[in-house]
């Protein structure tokens, strides 16, 4: 269902470099596998396309309700709370139309931009509206005030009972503050699991329900990733491809390479590569150590930032993720006049000329001095985007492990928030509020 190949990379760096990475591969793997290595209370995520039946039966009975009666789901969140979902619905979706038989799902709660929620609000005039909020606390900063104003203007709108029974949480199965807010008004509820983490939450209720909601087959979707865990499963590196991602990924940085640039030439896994963004960039950026996640959508930004990967510094290197099958296409007509030169393209489908695109300048960015390597998936359906899910997952586990951080932690996302806490005025921060405007004074 996934395939990756270092062809285009071959010219830098040698046959015996990769295979003897063989053992340090099958050590990470065995870390892995018997809760040895780091982060091992939140490996749940390996087990994740084997779904708990009884809880995937609510899922998809709530998202029914939510295609009966929406036109509009709200889903709040931030991070692995919504960047799994978006993704999945935008490679799955038409590119300007929703599916008629279910609601359009818009998000919040990822950002602080108050523009933003005063618009959704003036779009949402006249429309049915369930929410989902999703958040392991309920108390991060961005999704609870989102959630806050949010719940305020549904209970506005629908009363208090009324707001409840369209508003469903995502959280913890015990505590926090936004399972005590769910309890206390009858929302219903589903779990973020203990054991794992959210950037590897998508194939929980975390991105199930979402994705249910918006007309897509969850079945299928956790059918493709048991179909990769089952393939992603074997130890070895010359019969696993998605750890022989890893370990190139490892290779390259031990090179000196700084950027992993996602490319890709489809606009649909746009939002795929900004949840992988988020999935290497918070399991593998610690101890200084960790290649830096960008991201580049091309033939677009071969007309901006194609110079600099052509010929700026070599500190990066691309991986190139395609789709084989196309299921749309249009083939490029003749013209009598030829003034735009484009008769020698006549007959020749789009997609056929985005693959030459993408073929001539994978060669020119190696001549460039560019290593590439690619991902190849061979359609954009749920099961095979349920596959790259977890290709990528497992891929960032080993990685993580090599590089010799715990790629199931994020310590360093806490220095931001203390120091929003503490500029806000929030009870208890009040002398590193005074050091804050100190400093930003000077």
């Amino acid at each position: 269902m996934i395939t990756f190949t270092t062809n285009y990379a071959k010219d830098f760096f040698e046959t015996h470099e990769f295979e003897q990475m063989e053992l340090a591969v099958k050590t990470a793997h065995d870390q892995l596998h018997t809760g040895k290595g780091p982060g091992a209370d939140y490996l749940g995520w390996l087990d994740l396309p084997t779904a708990d039946k009884d809880e995937l039966s609510r899922v998809k009975q709530k998202a029914s309700e939510i295609k009966e009666h929406a036109d509009v789901l709200i889903v709040i969140g931030i991070g692995g709370s919504y960047l799994g979902s978006k993704a999945v619905i935008q490679a799955l979706s038409h590119s300007f139309m929703k599916k008629s038989d279910a609601p359009e799902v818009i998000f919040a709660g990822h950002h602080l931009n108050g523009e933003y929620i005063e618009e959704m609000f003036d779009a949402l005039h006249e429309k049915s509206v369930y929410v989902n909020v999703t958040s392991k606390s309920g108390t991060t900063t961005e999704p609870a005030i989102a959630f806050r104003l949010i719940k305020h203007w549904m209970e506005q709108r629908y009363g208090q009972s009324g707001a409840a029974s369209r508003i469903i949480a995502t959280t913890d199965a015990n505590k926090g503050a936004l399972k005590a807010v769910a309890d206390a008004n009858g929302y219903t509820c589903f779990v973020v699991p203990d054991d794992v983490g959210g950037r590897f939450s998508v194939l929980t209720p975390v991105g199930l329900l979402p994705i249910a909601a918006a007309g897509f087959s969850v079945d299928a979707l956790l059918d493709g990733a048991r179909s990769a865990k089952q393939q992603y499963d074997h130890p070895s590196l010359l019969e696993n491809e998605s750890y022989q991602y890893a370990a190139f990924r490892t290779l390259m940085y031990a090179k000196g390479k700084q950027i992993e640039l996602l490319a890709s030439y489809h606009p649909k896994l746009q939002q795929v590569s900004e949840w992988w963004k988020q999935l290497f960039g918070e399991s593998e950026g610690k101890d200084h150590k960790g290649l830096f996640p960008a991201s580049v959508h091309y033939t677009t930004d071969l007309h901006s930032l194609g110079q600099y990967v052509q010929e700026g510094r070599r500190h990066l290197f691309q991986t190139v993720i395609g789709v084989k099958e196309a299921t749309k296409d249009m083939t490029i007509p003749y013209s009598d006049s030829n003034e735009d030169g484009l008769d020698y393209l006549v007959g020749k489908s789009l997609n056929e000329v985005n693959e030459q695109a993408m073929d001539g300048t994978l060669l020119a960015h190696v001549d460039g001095g560019v290593p590439n390597v690619q991902i190849e998936v061979e359609q954009l359906d749920e099961a095979h985007i349920g596959a790259l899910i977890y290709f990528f997952e497992k891929a960032c586990a080993i990685s993580g492990t090599l590089l010799g951080v715990n790629p199931f932690d994020q310590p360093g996302v806490e220095s931001y928030k203390q120091n929003m806490f503490a500029l806000l005025g929030k009870e208890g921060f009040e002398e590193r509020r005074k050091q804050l405007q100190e400093r930003l004074l000077t």
